[in-house]
């Protein structure tokens, strides 16, 4: 409980792997919101939100995105969410402060409160900014996970999801929302899935009614949250406490080729796999080459690494040799892909 910019100091620098920050948009809202029935609108008035001036804001957003770069790991993320009234000086400022912006995400809201004046546009959306700790960092990123989550095709920038209501969102002793900006959990859940691994540290510095911590326990992820109101404090506890970890074997996400660790040919002739002067065959033996001991392989059309030589055999500019070339085991021709998941599989068993 406290402020973020000095509460963060006592952090060890490069200790998280995430941040998701929700800081005040500074609404800048001149006087009270009323709907058509002349009822008064809740808006955002909270004195966490009222700042003396534009240079005023950008001096306290400069000094927490500094403290969050200070404890984010190098190849650590962060996603900042704002509305039109902040996320372009926040934008502006993390990139002056070395951050490389890898998306702009736009959350388009299924039920967004409606513009009562009818003198704009419904404001519909809020965006999100993904970014990087330094331009050549090496993030997460499940790609394959956000595939799957999206029927199989690659997830877009712009996510549908609704606003937080109904039994999500947490209320007082009145019967009133607790917190005006509450986020949706399955929002906070995407960011999570799409940019952090289980076990991650994940740092909220304006924590509020705790929903990053709540789906970070849900996740298996570990968290910090950081928050100010005591009366907001008290309500994140007693949510996170009540927030159920999901059992491990639910935790696993899918992962594509590419998250999976790299395995050299001969290391299928070290653990004695294929020996050297086997003969390897494509599926329907029309090319052939001999294996070698440096893990080479040899044809009548050339030598060199399983893809070389199966490009050269069919006149191709390129080859996966792992799914081309394949080996007679028990009478039948196997790709020699499927050894390469064997070592594969015993190195996972002994991580």
């Amino acid at each position: 409980m406290g402020d973020c910019i000095p509460l963060l100091q006592s952090l060890p620098a490069g200790s998280v792997d995430a941040v998701f920050a929700d800081p005040p948009y500074n609404l800048q809202l001149a006087g009270n919101l009323h709907r058509p029935d002349q009822s008064l609108v809740d808006a955002v008035d909270d004195d966490w939100d009222r700042f003396e001036s534009f240079g005023a804001y950008d001096a306290f957003t400069r000094a927490w995105l500094l403290a969050c770069r200070r404890v984010l790991k190098k190849d650590g993320t962060l996603w900042v969410i704002g509305s039109y009234h902040n996320i372009f000086r926040v934008g502006a400022i993390l990139q002056d402060l070395g951050f490389w912006i890898l998306n702009d995400i736009v959350w388009r809201k299924t039920n967004p409160m409606p513009n009562f004046r009818g003198r704009r546009f419904t404001n519909a959306h809020e965006t999100m900014i993904w970014a990087s700790r330094d331009p050549d960092a090496r993030y997460t990123f499940n790609y394959d996970a956000m595939k799957a989550m999206n029927d199989g095709v690659q997830m877009r920038s712009d996510w549908t999801l609704p606003i937080c209501t109904g039994g999500e969102r947490l209320k007082d002793e009145g019967g009133q929302k607790l917190h005006p900006t509450q986020k949706p959990e399955a929002l906070i859940a995407r960011v999570l899935l799409s940019s952090t691994k289980s076990g991650d540290v994940v740092l909220d510095p304006f924590f509020g009614s705790g929903t990053t911590g709540a789906v970070a326990r849900k996740l298996g992820r570990h968290f910090i949250g950081v928050e100010r109101d005591r009366g907001y404090v008290a309500a994140a506890q007693a949510r996170i406490d009540a927030a159920q970890p999901a059992a491990p074997e639910a935790l696993v996400t899918t992962a594509g080729k590419r998250a999976e660790p790299r395995v050299a040919f001969s290391a299928l002739i070290e653990r004695g796999l294929i020996e050297p002067g086997a003969r390897l065959t494509c599926s329907k033996r029309r090319h052939a080459a001999t294996v070698r001991v440096d893990g080479t392989l040899h044809s009548s059309a050339g030598t060199g690494s399983i893809h070389k030589v199966g490009a050269t055999v069919q006149g191709a500019e390129a080859c996966n040799g792992w799914t081309f070339w394949h080996v007679e085991r028990e009478g039948r021709l196997e790709p020699i892909d499927a050894l390469r998941q064997i070592v594969r599989s015993e190195m996972a068993a002994v991580a």
